[in-house]
């Protein structure tokens, strides 16, 4: 075995010494809080006490069965969805139009950077600039309602209707308009989300689009294709990646949403919770009234699981080039509806993801013994 020589032994000793603040930085401030949290997890520590008793399972037992936990769950999901599926289908058609050499647009730089701007703000002060914009009853929005369109929210007072501005985040509306005082704020919260980060999507499909070979524009104009054939065909397709990364990080991102709908609201996700996040809740079971920091581990551990797990799937059902029949999204699609119905008549949004993940399931099954068959001939 063929020894170090000196001058590589003193090599190897220097980079050690440049990478150990990293790594106790790193071992100091990400690993241990993440084996701590574990620990809490399985603990029973509440408010000022500081002795760590075992319990097992119970915190997680706990979490399965709460309703509130599946609510926020539920909560989250609705505001990513409604903010990321506008957010890329829009992005994407400013980034071919911004690309398009023909068109050959003035100032796209400037474009760029308008569209970039908000990703550069800080969460919290983009909080407070939209919930001065929604105030109740002065604020900009409300003015513009009211005082432009002449348009009220109608609230009963002693059996009588009277007219109002709109209180956003505590919805005053007749009772047949409940639906408003959840879905009013989300969508609010989902726009917040869209306006931050359209342009961050907006310059990764730029850089993706930028980045395929102009031969092959050039061929599928030879072979008599159209502009619509070509982003079909060649443009979409070859971004696959790129809409991945957006995908799975964009989700992560989603499922961590806690700045916005905590400061707009009263820290709490509102009077009836309605975007009241999976951080939120785990910030009110933490840091405020109970203290129960055991439970908020467990909260934890449960948001990283349902990432973990989202992420994955969408990875193995995305990547795949060949998976792309429809009725696999048809399936899929029928065992989430089922699932949505089951969690409105039962409240358990743990219903929803079962019933999704075993739709991944049977369409990832299918899927392996296809291509096990075929491949077999």
């Amino acid at each position: 075995m063929k020894k170090k020589s000196g001058i590589e032994t003193r090599v190897n000793r220097a980079g050690a010494v440049f990478v150990l603040p990293f790594i106790l930085v790193y071992a100091a401030f990400q690993f241990w809080p993440v084996i701590y949290t574990l620990m809490l997890g399985f603990s029973d520590i509440k408010g000022f006490k500081t002795d760590m008793g075992f319990v097992g399972l119970e915190n997680f037992k706990r979490l399965v069965t709460d309703k509130f936990f599946w609510d926020s769950v539920y909560n989250t999901f609705c505001m990513w969805g409604l903010n990321f599926a506008p957010q890329l289908s829009i992005a994407l058609i400013f980034a071919i139009w911004f690309t398009d050499l023909r068109l050959n647009l003035k100032c796209k730089g400037l474009f760029r950077a308008v569209f970039y701007m908000p990703n550069l703000l800080t969460t919290a002060s983009i909080a407070i600039l939209f919930r001065s914009l929604f105030a109740y009853p002065i604020g900009p929005v409300n003015q513009f309602l009211t005082g432009t369109l002449n348009i009220w929210a109608t609230e009963i007072v002693d059996g009588e209707e009277v007219l109002r501005g709109f209180n956003f985040f505590r919805m005053n509306v007749t009772p047949d308009k409940d639906y408003l005082i959840d879905w009013v704020p989300r969508i609010i919260v989902a726009f917040i989300q869209w306006w931050m980060w359209c342009g961050h999507t907006l310059i990764m499909l730029m850089a993706g689009i930028t980045s395929i070979s102009p031969s092959l524009y050039e061929a599928a104009i030879v072979d008599g294709a159209n502009q619509r054939q070509q982003t079909w065909l060649i443009t979409i397709p070859l971004l696959r990646p790129m809409m991945l990364y957006l995908l799975v990080t964009s989700m992560i991102g989603g499922m961590q949403l806690f700045e916005i709908p905590f400061l707009l609201t009263d820290m709490r996700g509102g009077p009836r919770y309605a975007i009241r996040t999976m951080g939120v809740y785990l910030y009110n079971m933490g840091f405020q009234g109970k203290t129960d920091y055991s439970y908020a581990a467990a909260i934890a551990i449960g948001v990283f699981i349902i990432t973990i797990l989202l992420a994955t799937m969408i990875n193995q059902m995305i990547k795949d080039r060949k998976f792309n029949q429809w009725w696999y999204l048809l399936l899929m699609l029928i065992f989430i509806i089922v699932g949505f119905a089951l969690y409105m008549w039962t409240r358990m949004f743990i219903l929803l993801l079962a019933f999704g993940y075993v739709g991944v399931g049977v369409v990832a099954l299918h899927h392996y013994l296809y291509e096990k068959r075929r491949t077999n001939r």
